[in-house]
């Protein structure tokens, strides 16, 4: 797992696995780990790494309802989970459905953990709003379109925009609903404009300039299904063939 700091108060630890993000932000004598890494030795180390780093914690955020956002209570157990609405029902339509995912993705890798996800005490918060943290704001804005559900998280003393499973420079576009998608990108068009920096669910930390490239790729790709130059690997392109699968569109575009 690697750790970057992007300001005084927000680290970022990346995952081994998927390149998954992990944000961590604090304001004053208040702190929130967003989303998480996902192997067992990495979730191990995140309340050592709060306590050397100085970051006071007091709850956990996910951008998502995906498993592999959700694994911060198998690091801080019993702490509250904040989630955006949407994603509060999609876990409480389906419960269980992370720690069977969990469970599916760690018996395909050997992986071994102490027990089991339990997702605990789960709040839902309106978005778009606003959430507090310490002197400052968190600013919570909706995404939909690679899931039903979601958030991002603009961090304006900061300047990072926590993007969720958007604007990856790894993964191309994972499209649930098209026009959703597109919505999304567009409204996040104004902060990547704005920010210093844009992590997103998977991938390195991207500037703003990088993310704004990313986005304009994003929108491109969603209008003929070209994959970007950069993301054409043989993942992505199974990526692709299932978005067309989904959404019912041929080869042709």
């Amino acid at each position: 797992m690697r750790v970057v700091g992007l300001h005084p108060d927000v680290l970022v630890a990346t995952s081994a696995v998927y390149a998954t993000t992990c944000t961590i932000v604090r304001g004053g004598d208040e702190g929130f780990v967003v989303d998480s890494p996902v192997l067992p030795e990495e979730l191990e180390v995140l309340p050592s790494l709060l306590e050397q780093a100085g970051f006071a914690f007091s709850g956990l955020l996910a951008t998502h309802g995906d498993w592999d956002h959700l694994l911060g209570r198998l690091a801080f157990g019993g702490a509250a989970l904040g989630v955006a609405e949407t994603t509060a029902a999609r876990l409480t339509g389906a419960p269980g459905a992370a720690a069977r995912e969990l469970r599916d993705f760690d018996e395909r890798f050997y992986v071994r953990r102490a027990g089991p996800l339990s997702l605990g005490n789960v709040q839902a918060l309106p978005v778009p709003g606003k959430l507090d943290l310490g002197p400052h704001e968190l600013e919570l804005h909706p995404v939909e379109g690679h899931t039903e559900d979601g958030m991002a998280i603009w961090i304006a003393h900061a300047a990072v925009l926590v993007a969720g499973d958007y604007l990856s420079p790894v993964e191309i576009p994972m499209v649930r609903d098209r026009a959703a998608y597109r919505a999304t990108l567009e409204r996040l068009r104004p902060l990547v404009e704005r920010a210093a920096h844009v992590v997103p669910g998977h991938g390195d930390v991207l500037d703003g300039a990088r993310a704004l490239a990313i986005l304009r790729e994003d929108l491109a790709y969603l209008e003929d299904f070209t994959l970007p130059l950069a993301r054409r690997d043989a993942e992505q392109r199974r990526i692709d063939a299932a978005n067309r699968e989904r959404l019912g569109i041929d080869a042709g575009g």
